[in-house]
């Protein structure tokens, strides 16, 4: 037993901590959680917890049903939101074969696999998200609307977004995440937190608990956490921007202060790796059909496939926050939304990134006008192309690329592939409230 199993058995006996949750995700990114007594973690550690994966959505095959949750010891935490009466821990945990070996289904397992190429190529890669999101009401008809008609950066006073701003931030404290900045977004009754940087899986286990945070605070504060991409006509999407970095040790390889805008060459050759993959991984990053409704939107949504500095309506923009600061240097994705599994979408992005690395793709002119105003013609003659349109569109892209295949695994390929067809084929079955609207209009 290494030092950190140590650590968490004396952990849970000195804060008479009554159940710990073995936290894991499906495919889709859904949360899994199941509860165990405090004597049993020794043995989760030791051997592993059993259970049906073929119950958990694109996990594995009934055939295969046998699979075990294997808890890192490192993700301990306490619970923040649970009385000192009912004291629970949580651990992330590796889905793992009966035999000890990774389930390939498994979207941890997914980013590890990549993280280890990158590792191989001689980086560490960093991430920080901001993360968006909608605060709302739900009626008794079932209707939903904005906790508040406030806008971008607006101070509320008493208001709900600004308590539960607070809160929130202190139970991510609590659970040992770092927050950089707060603050009421654009649509009425939308918010923002963003996280500090983190190593990539740290950051992928931090956006799941972020999630399971801020909903349960919403539960508290009697109003409902939503992280669906365009909740409402009119209103702005909720993103989740996101800014990578690759290091070298103690060097960030994405700066050089000669390159423009300080970037290094490693850095123009990983922009131009994800320009040249994004419709590709598009079903990965923006994985629902309301994901498509944010990035067609308008707004600031990117809808192009370029790149820029100051340019937000770019799908990779380069920041210049910091002038002069080495470590500052990043690379700023804009397409992906909170409703993304975090661990798949970003083994999809770096893969992207470092393939324009290893093979030396050349990094196209940025955009230095806003995108969307431009004509076809126009886009078309700076080489501008649009990203999928639908996520029908999306799953095409994707369906060819041996990219996402090598960096998800045949299964997992298959089985997202095969559950995002038929969500867009259940929806393109629908009769909406538009088209009723066209034919019977209201006397």
């Amino acid at each position: 037993m290494d030092k950190q199993q140590e650590y968490v058995l004396r952990a849970i006996e000195e804060r008479d901590v009554r159940f710990v949750r073995l936290w894991f995700t499906d495919v889709l990114g859904q949360l899994k959680s199941v509860a165990i007594a405090p004597a049993e973690v020794e043995a989760a550690f030791e051997e592993g917890i059993g259970f049906d994966g073929s119950t958990i959505e694109g996990l594995t095959r009934v055939y295969e049903s046998d699979m075990l949750l294997s808890p890192d010891p490192s993700t301990f935490q306490m619970l923040p939101w649970r009385d000192d009466r009912d004291r629970v821990a949580r651990m992330f945990c590796s889905v793992l074969t009966p035999d000890g070996e990774p389930a390939r289904t498994d979207p941890r397992a997914v980013l590890e696999r990549q993280l280890a190429r990158v590792a191989d190529a001689g980086f560490t890669c960093y991430i920080h998200p901001e993360i968006e999101f909608y605060l709302v009401n739900r009626d008794d008809q079932g209707r939903i609307t904005p906790t508040d008609d406030a806008g971008y950066f607006d101070h509320v006073p008493g208001g709900t977004a600004h308590d539960f701003r607070r809160r929130a931030i202190l139970m991510l404290e609590q659970m040992g995440i770092s927050v950089e900045f707060s603050h009421h977004e654009g649509g009425l009754g939308q918010n923002e937190i963003d996280l500090r940087f983190a190593d990539a899986l740290s950051m992928a286990d931090n956006i799941m608990t972020f999630r399971a945070v801020i909903e349960e605070v919403a539960i508290q504060e009697g109003c409902i956490a939503t992280f669906m991409p365009k909740p409402f006509v009119g209103q702005p999407g909720s993103g989740m921007h996101t800014h990578f970095s690759l290091f070298e040790g103690d060097h960030n390889a994405f700066y050089d202060p000669a390159g423009q805008y300080q970037l290094s060459a490693t850095g123009r050759a990983f922009i131009a790796g994800i320009l040249r993959h994004a419709k590709e991984i598009t079903a990965i990053t923006n994985q629902y059909v309301n994901s498509y409704k944010r990035l067609w939107g308008g707004d600031e949504a990117p809808s192009y496939v370029c790149w820029g500095h100051n340019n937000r309506s770019a799908l990779v923009r380069v920041p210049m926050h910091k002038p002069g600061k080495a470590q500052a240097v990043r690379v700023e994705y804009r397409s992906l939304d909170p409703a993304a599994n975090p661990y798949l979408a970003f083994a999809t992005i770096l893969a992207a990134g470092m393939k324009g690395i290893e093979e030396g793709y050349e990094l196209p002119a940025e955009a230095e006008d806003d995108v969307w105003a431009l004509t076809d013609g126009e886009r078309d003659a700076l080489g501008i192309e649009p990203l999928p349109t639908s996520l029908k569109r999306a799953v095409s892209a994707m369906s060819g690329s041996d990219l996402v295949a090598d960096t998800l695994g045949e299964d997992t390929f298959e089985y997202f592939r095969r559950n995002k067809r038929h969500e867009y084929q259940a929806y393109d079955a629908q009769v909406t409230d538009f088209e009723i609207g066209q034919f019977f209009r209201r006397v």
